[in-house]
């Protein structure tokens, strides 16, 4: 089975959010048959930070339905936003 690289911008859900202890949580708690593959921290605006996320996955029917549900029952997880994917052997820029 095929693998998919899934990248996601994640905002914090206040402005006093730590998106370091976001990141650790995600890592801590992802389901099984996914990986956090890297996390990096962008520049949104006056001092707010996103996380940009890739997620590694099975290409399997209902993967991204469990990725959005884990995604939405964090704490500290505003909002987020699928913005790419990919077969894992293509390069996401």
């Amino acid at each position: 089975m095929s693998r998919l690289v899934v990248r996601v911008k994640i905002l914090p859900s206040d402005a006093e959010t730590n998106l370091d202890e976001v990141s650790k949580m995600l890592s801590d708690t992802i389901p099984s048959g996914m990986e956090l593959n890297s996390v990096t921290k962008e520049p949104v605006a006056f001092g707010l930070f996103s996380l940009l996320i890739d997620f590694i996955m099975d290409d399997s029917e209902g993967q991204m339905d469990k990725l959005e549900h884990f995604l939405e029952s964090t704490h500290g997880v505003g909002q987020f936003e699928v913005v790419a994917m990919s077969r894992r052997s293509v390069q996401i820029k």
